[in-house]
């Protein structure tokens, strides 16, 4: 199949739609605790089970996709996706919300494969660098479903009409962009059958999963504890506080869909060793400035530097040789999913035994790791 405008522009509508589910589960993170009666602690707990069901999926993805193709995987997991937000809030009770959010986890990391085996796919059917501006669509989707939360709830819609609303039109966005994915290609009959089990990822692909995992460690710091810093380290009211949050999101969105130009221009070697230093630096004037203003602009400047890390590290899985992509971008993913759980745990402990901004270094130190190992993801030089 040639890869077309529409195949494209149908990966886009998959991440968009991701990162607009993704963001209306955060909006009703607030609404299932009040509505099952739950604390602290048992929300931590179903947060985990859904953990737990995104492990259990990312183990089973590449053997699932490679067996029934992205795009069959897609529509079934992105549609299960839209239809589990629906029932956040019909559970008949707790244990029934912990079992409905193990298979949410589940088909999110699946759905998460997926769409990204695809972008991989016309990556390299196309050769024309893609990934990251499917990434900002991702971010894109992100923030329209966090903005139409708010102003629904703004509204006065009721959140069981909002879930169910959001639903129905995730599930028809994933279901018409999947009948123009690429298809399944047909295996030859002298072909010996792939082995699509997963692996813990060895040599290349191991490093690449520990990469992409400092990365969501320092990314998932700037989205749990920016706001915290300005308001708590530099004495910024709330208002202006909540504006560390807007700006990394805000720079990064941006930066993603300017990516595919950078990528296009520059070897995976180069923009990730310029990506790394830029968040590094970016970071060290945020940590070492008592001037808000300095200390926004310095968030812009990680969310730039971070903007392309993922993106940079999925598509260098896609690549690996002797390696299908969706075995690949499997194994990095289940590593750095681990990154992602364990970041906001890793610098709230060393804040506690330190300070918020002793913590926030680790942003510096990975960042710095990254461009340190940049060597990994492919040749080093300029394209242009």
């Amino acid at each position: 199949m040639v890869v077309t405008a529409g195949t494209r522009w149908a990966s886009r509508a998959q991440f968009f739609s991701s990162g607009f589910i993704f963001a209306t589960w955060g909006v009703h993170v607030p609404t299932v605790k009040a509505h099952y009666g739950i604390d602290e602690a048992q929300l931590g707990l179903a947060l985990l089970a859904a953990g737990a069901g995104a492990m259990f999926g990312l183990t089973s993805a590449g053997r699932w996709i490679g067996r029934h193709g992205a795009r069959r995987m897609a529509a079934l997991c992105g549609c299960v996706y839209a239809l589990l937000l629906a029932g956040l809030i019909a559970m008949p009770g707790y244990l029934f919300l912990l079992a409905l959010l193990a298979a949410f986890g589940l088909v999110t990391s699946v759905f998460d494969v997926a769409i990204n085996t695809e972008a991989a796919q016309l990556e390299l059917r196309g050769g024309t660098p893609l990934m990251s501006g499917m990434h900002g669509m991702f971010s894109l989707g992100g923030m329209a479903g966090a903005a139409s939360g708010s102003a629904a709830l703004a509204a006065g819609l009721g959140a069981q009409a909002h879930l169910l609303w959001v639903a129905a039109a995730m599930m028809l966005v994933v279901a018409f962009s999947s009948m123009h994915m690429l298809p399944k290609p047909p295996i030859a009959s002298d072909a010996a059958p792939a082995d699509h089990r997963f692996r813990l990822p060895r040599g290349t692909l191991a490093v690449l999963g520990v990469l992409a995992a400092l990365g969501l460690i320092a990314e998932g710091a700037i989205y749990d504890w920016s706001v915290l810093y300005m308001q708590q380290e530099l004495g910024s009211p709330q208002k202006q506080a909540a504006l560390a949050y807007a700006s990394f999101s805000a720079a990064m969105a941006a930066a993603r869909f300017g990516g595919d130009a950078m990528r296009a221009r520059f070897s995976p070697t180069a923009l990730l060793r310029g990506s790394g230093i830029l968040a590094a630096a970016a970071m060290t004037l945020v940590l070492l400035t008592d001037l808000p203003w300095l200390a926004l602009l310095g968030f812009a400047g990680v969310g730039i530097g971070f903007a392309n890390v993922v993106p940079i590290l999925f598509g260098a899985s896609a690549r690996v040789p002797g390696v299908e992509p969706a075995i690949g971008i499997a194994a990095v993913s289940a590593v750095a999913y681990l990154g992602f759980m364990a970041g906001p745990a890793v610098i709230g402990l060393l804040a506690r035994a330190s300070s918020l901004t002793a913590a926030l270094y680790v942003v510096v130190v990975f960042a710095a790791a990254l461009a340190a190992s940049a060597r990994f993801t492919g040749d080093d030089g300029s394209r242009a």
